[in-house]
């Protein structure tokens, strides 16, 4: 075992560092030369300049949202992994993501985000919240976690298909193509108005995230091993449903569908801790934060005619990842 699985702190403070660094160089990059020092001297004396108005107003809340999001998306990937003993788990596999989207996409239809711009964020929550009950009443409380897996299938795929009804049966061409680039996550369009909306959901499902890290080390060794030891799986299945619903529901709602970061981060950090599910929660929190804000730094540093969607560049990174997850998983079970 090396000395980071025997010492997590040692990669929780790389990690940290790293995010800090990259956050300040997202707040750095942009279409305009951005010097840092004289925007941040603007915010704190009496005279805003416009290197500060830019500062606060665009690329503030665009990198904490995509520190905040990434967290979520990583941190709920890895409890999802370890609820579900499942390395192709993600936070979409409990329809938390699909019924967030599709909840927003209603309200995009109708055009209910002009009138009041909060009604997205809320109805992707709502929607996340809805469509985790939907699995749990489906699969039951004492269910196998194939059936929890096949319950998640079968709510993601009801609202694939509103979603493309909704695509389909949209008034205008403007209409599809606003519900189109939103699936895709973008994280362009966000503000602070977004963020604080989005923020205590979040924090609430992290919380109640933190106090599954005993359950899930116990889970590893077998279900009756877990109840042998005094955990209650029903318990812990509601906290990590109700912790993925609001955080992955909040974020959704607020930047669109960003595929594969759950996926992905924990797979690449799970050796560093000793493959620990307590260890691993904060770990990919941060990797979470951490792939999030590379992906948002890219598709700003990527040059094309049409701008590119953040979780477009999730995908393509992610995609070849999953491929190789079912090819190493098909080869161990030779």
């Amino acid at each position: 075992m090396n000395l980071i699985s025997r010492k997590p702190a040692l990669l929780y403070a790389g990690l940290a560092l790293l995010t800090l660094l990259l956050a300040l160089a997202s707040l750095s990059l942009g279409s305009t030369r951005f010097p840092l020092a004289r925007a941040l001297a603007g915010v704190f004396s009496a005279e805003a300049n416009l290197y500060s108005l830019i500062l606060l107003e665009l690329r503030l809340p665009r990198t904490l949202t995509a520190l905040v999001v990434g967290a979520s998306l990583g941190l709920c990937g890895a409890a999802l992994q370890g609820l579900l003993r499942n390395p192709l788990a993600s936070p979409g596999l409990l329809g938390s993501s699909s019924g967030a989207a599709l909840c927003a996409v209603i309200v995009l239809y109708f055009g209910l985000h002009a009138e009041a711009a909060w009604l997205l964020p809320l109805a992707g929550i709502a929607g996340a919240l809805l469509a985790t009950l939907l699995v749990w009443l489906i699969a039951g409380q004492n269910s196998s976690i194939t059936t929890v897996i096949l319950a998640g299938v079968a709510i993601n795929a009801a609202c694939a298909a509103g979603i493309s009804l909704a695509i389909n049966l949209a008034p205008s061409p403007w209409a599809v193509s606003e519900i189109a680039l939103w699936l895709l996550g973008d994280l362009s369009k966000t503000s602070f108005d977004g963020f604080w909306l989005m923020l205590p959901f979040s924090l609430l499902g992290w919380l109640l995230l933190a106090g599954c890290g005993r359950g899930l080390n116990a889970l590893s060794l077998g279900e009756q091993t877990a109840v042998s030891m005094g955990i209650s799986l029903s318990r812990l299945r509601i906290q990590l449903f109700a912790a993925t619903a609001l955080s992955v529901g909040a974020a959704v709602a607020t930047v669109g569908s960003i595929g594969f970061v759950g996926l992905v981060v924990p797979h690449l950090l799970r050796p560093l801790v000793g493959y620990e599910p307590a260890r691993l929660l904060p770990a990919s929190a941060c990797g979470g934060a951490l792939m999030l804000l590379l992906a948002d730094m890219g598709v700003r540093l990527i040059a094309t005619q049409t701008p590119l969607q953040v979780g477009v560049l999730t995908a393509l990174v992610g995609a070849p990842f999953f491929l190789f997850l079912i090819l190493k998983s098909r080869r161990e079970m030779l």
